[in-house]
């Protein structure tokens, strides 16, 4: 992921240069495009397959697989009809944490990023408007990356927050919070209560507050026992 998103950015600084906005925009869709069809498609799948291979809920058989990717088709496969309908528009960057930016591990709270892959996505954040959107809570993400200059989307999209005045040449000054579901705290509370009484007799099990939301993690659970 490090690799694919320094190409992308120092490839951007060098096709741009001093070139007017009209040719920045069409330069930065080559460099997408041509990283692409560069790659093969290969350090895509190398992804997928990796977090596929480490996850407990990953598909058991190729059918199944053919199957969800007959209804889901791959962005790289239609990539022509994106740029075709992009054409002229801005180009947003929208990337998730866990299994992307940082390792998938056993300890929810210890899904630290590498210091070069922070380094990567401020430079990725230069060339586009870059969001993390992520299950957990907006606030623990952005301990997790520490930067000021993207756009972060908590508990599944309930928790937005844009970038600090000034930390993004993409942002106006101006503030941005979304929180379109405040008024249901008191229930995500009530029911995070309830499931830390339902999971507390199942070891490795842990539940996680994400302030609008909640999630049981269940990778340190024994298979029998599921």
């Amino acid at each position: 992921m490090v690799r694919f998103i320094e190409e992308i950015t120092k490839t951007v600084e060098k096709e741009t240069g001093n070139k007017s906005n009209t040719d920045v925009a069409t330069a930065k869709k080559k460099v997408l495009q041509d990283l692409i069809i560069n790659d093969g498609g290969g350090l895509i799948n190398s992804w997928v397959d990796s977090m596929r291979a480490c996850s407990p809920t990953h598909l058991k058989s190729l059918m199944k697989q053919s199957s969800w990717l007959t209804e889901h088709p791959s962005a790289l496969d239609m990539f022509e009809e994106i740029l075709h309908v992009s054409e002229g528009k801005q180009i947003v960057m929208f990337l998730d944490y866990d299994g992307t930016l940082s390792p998938i591990v056993d300890d929810p709270d210890r899904a630290f990023m590498s210091k070069k892959m922070r380094r990567t996505v401020r430079k990725l954040a230069n060339c586009f408007p870059t969001a993390i959107v992520s299950g957990r809570c907006r606030e623990k993400v952005y301990n997790f990356v520490k930067l000021t200059e993207l756009y972060y989307a908590g508990s599944h999209g309930m928790d937005i927050k844009g970038p600090e005045q000034g930390g993004s040449k993409y942002k106006e000054d101006q503030s941005l919070l979304c929180q379109p579901a405040t008024e249901f705290l008191p229930m995500v509370d009530e029911v995070y209560q309830k499931l830390i009484e339902k999971t507390r007799l199942t070891p490795g099990a842990k539940v996680e507050n994400n302030k609008f939301c909640v999630s049981v993690h269940f990778r340190r659970v024994d298979e029998k026992v599921l």
